[in-house]
């Protein structure tokens, strides 16, 4: 578990995928993210692998908008 504060400092959620490695006796953290952008897809918005990676605040006000529009 990562704490809040240092979760909130790196730009990354609870859900986010994080990779850890040991390094020279110390243990690093990687956030694992891809590449991706959003596009309108044929059933509305989908993420596709290229482009800026998104941020979650990127997914959750995409996430508000389609529900809002529901």
């Amino acid at each position: 578990m990562v704490p809040k504060r240092i979760r909130e400092q790196l730009g990354f959620s609870p859900e986010t995928p994080i990779e850890l490695d040991v390094v020279d006796g110390h243990l690093e953290l990687y956030v694992n993210r891809e590449p991706t952008k959003l596009v309108n897809g044929p059933h509305g918005p989908s993420i596709a692998a290229t482009g800026t990676p998104l941020t979650d605040e990127d997914i959750r006000s995409t996430l508000k908008a389609v529900r809002e529009r529901r």
